[in-house]
């Protein structure tokens, strides 16, 4: 029985793990710009996971409701999955309301053991999220059928020392995108010839 020898090629560069982490209101626009993200970085080569908090909620916290507590342990599982990835050397891009500041810093902590990570707050005012509230969440929490909902009867509390704030009332999203790969680029997460 021969065996086949695996070769490896040690000159490769071991790339760093990161997380970049979005946070905002429902209809900010934290999922356009992480999808956006992700395909800039895709067509670099570099091997990226898309944690939105849509599909985190329906497959890893489908049990959790919207209290304080269980929304702390999403956004805190959301936090696990993203540092394993980081520790590996992948991207992970998380796109997730998280409005407590407590589970944001904890993730931070965690991850920064790991990799790098970047909070990015997409600030967007909350008529604008209004607007563009497809899914009709919003008119129901301001009709009282929908408790609990963040930014009407739950509160966001907004990062303070966010690594990055975008202003989506200032730009578009594929600006933002690319305002955000810019900060990758300078912290030589990614280089333009990658």
């Amino acid at each position: 029985m021969g065996y086949t020898r695996l070769k490896v090629d040690m000159k490769k560069e071991k790339r760093q793990g990161v997380v970049v982490f979005f946070t905002g209101l429902s209809g900010a626009g934290k999922s356009t710009i992480a999808q956006i993200l992700s395909r800039l970085l895709e067509k670099q080569g570099r091997n990226v996971t898309l944690l939105d908090g849509d599909m985190v909620r329906q497959y890893l916290s489908n049990e959790l409701g919207y209290s304080r507590e269980d929304r702390n342990t999403n956004v805190k599982r959301i936090g696990f999955v993203a540092g394993e990835i980081a520790k590996h050397g992948g991207i992970a891009i998380c796109a997730a309301i998280a409005p407590y500041a407590e589970a944001r810093d904890d993730n931070r902590a965690r991850i920064e053991r790991l990799g790098t990570y970047f909070e990015i707050f997409i600030k967007t005012p909350i008529d604008i999220c209004e607007e563009r509230d497809v899914k009709g969440h919003y008119k129901q929490a301001r009709a009282g059928l929908l408790k609990n909902f963040t930014g009407i009867d739950d509160p966001y509390e907004e990062p303070k020392s966010a690594d990055l704030v975008i202003e989506t009332t200032k730009m578009s999203s594929e600006e933002a995108a690319e305002k955000v790969y810019q900060m990758l680029v300078s912290h030589d997460i990614i280089s333009e010839s990658t």
